[in-house]
C-alpha cells in the first residue's frame, strides 16, 4: 500500500513540475525580442532597385521583412513569419524579370524559403530562435546582395555554357 502512495506522490509531484515548466514556455512566449542585434538589410544598388520596384511580389515580401525587424516579442516574430512565409510563396509563383528569372536568385531564395521554416520548427518547438533568424537574414542579404551581381554582371552565362559544349 505504501508503494502505490509513494508512486501516486511521486505522479503528482512530476506533473505539477510538468506543469510550471509549460507556464514558464508560455511566459517565454511573451519575452520582449532584441532586434538592435540583428544584422541590417543590404543594400540594393539604384540599378536592381529601379527592377525591383516592379516587381510587386518581390515588394511584398520585402515589406514582410521589415516586418520581422518590427516583432516585439516571439508571438509577433511567428505572425510576421507566416505572413512572410506566404509571401515567399506567391514570390515563387510570379514571374520573374527577366535579368533576375536566373538559377542564381532561384537558388537563394530556396536558402530563404530553408531558414524561414528552420525559424519556424525553432518557434514551434520552443527552442532558441537567435541563430535561425540570424540565418534568416543573412540569406535574405545574400538574395538582395546576388539582385546587385545579376544586375552588374555584363557577362552572359549562355555563352559560357555554349563554349563549354564545344
Amino acid at each position: 500500500m505504501r508503494k502505490i502512495i509513494l508512486f501516486c506522490f511521486m505522479v503528482l509531484c512530476f506533473m505539477s513540475c510538468k506543469e510550471k515548466s509549460i507556464q514558464a514556455s508560455i511566459a517565454d512566449d511573451v519575452s520582449t525580442l532584441d532586434t538592435k542585434e540583428w544584422i541590417k538589410k543590404a543594400m540594393v544598388n539604384a540599378k536592381a532597385n529601379s527592377i525591383l520596384e516592379s516587381w510587386p511580389e518581390y515588394n511584398a515580401f520585402d515589406t514582410s521583412v521589415e516586418v520581422l525587424y518590427k516583432a516585439e516579442n516571439l508571438e509577433d516574430l511567428a505572425i510576421a513569419l507566416e505572413d512572410l512565409i506566404e509571401k515567399q510563396k506567391l514570390l515563387l509563383k510570379s514571374k520573374y524579370p527577366e535579368d533576375y528569372n536566373v538559377p542564381q536568385i532561384k537558388s537563394r531564395q530556396k536558402v530563404v524559403l530553408t531558414y524561414m521554416l528552420k525559424l519556424k520548427a525553432d518557434l514551434e518547438y520552443r527552442l532558441p530562435t537567435e541563430v535561425s533568424t540570424r540565418e534568416l537574414l543573412e540569406a535574405n542579404n545574400a538574395m538582395r546582395t546576388q539582385f546587385n551581381v545579376e544586375i552588374n554582371n555584363p557577362l552572359d552565362n549562355s555563352l559560357i555554357l555554349e563554349e563549354e559544349g564545344n
